[in-house]
């Protein structure tokens, strides 16, 4: 096996076991893995379309798995307020108490750092050659601009909400 193939392997493995972790007994992992997005998300990036990005699936399968939760009462549907025909997704009271009750996070001890700068470069490569977006949080977006009563976004020309600075953006570009 090559360093690579093991690279792989392992990053798979770790996957599976946080997955398992955060799993619901009542919820399938594509409907877990929704939720968490759209819980971190900021209000811009809640479309189908970002959902199926962020995930890396396809617009069918995030179509029919936030359909799915919105029946469970998990999320609420809205239409875009820039494009009447576009929807956007937002987690309910339900929805938040649902994936409120993860496991803990593992104590990853000394080697924190270290993961933390090796995984950070493992994503950037892979979004690379995948061609991606980086879904990074808007405080660390080259259009972030920090002011005493929230922020502002120079794309999109918008106030933030003090919050919005912690979630994740689908228009983000690394500063």
């Amino acid at each position: 096996m090559t360093d690579d193939e093991e690279i792989a392997e392992l990053m798979d493995r770790i996957a599976r076991l946080h997955s398992a972790r955060r799993r619901s007994a009542a919820l399938p992992e594509a409907q877990v893995a929704a939720l968490d997005y759209l819980a971190r998300a900021n209000r811009f990036s809640r479309s189908p379309s970002a959902v199926a990005e962020y995930l890396a699936a396809t617009r069918g399968t995030v179509s029919q798995t936030l359909i799915a939760l919105a029946r469970k009462g998990l999320v609420s549907e809205e239409p875009a307020p820039d494009d009447r025909r576009s929807r956007i997704y937002s987690l309910s009271p339900k929805g938040r108490a649902e994936i409120g009750g993860a496991g803990p996070s593992p104590d990853w001890g000394g080697a924190k750092t270290e993961l933390l700068i090796g995984l950070r470069a493992a994503l950037a490569v892979m979004i690379r050659d995948a061609g991606g977006r980086s879904f990074g949080l808007c405080r660390t977006c080259r259009h972030h601009r920090p002011g005493e009563d929230g922020a502002f976004c120079a794309l999109l020309g918008v106030a933030l909400a003090v919050a919005e600075a912690d979630q994740i953006c689908a228009e983000h570009q690394a500063a």
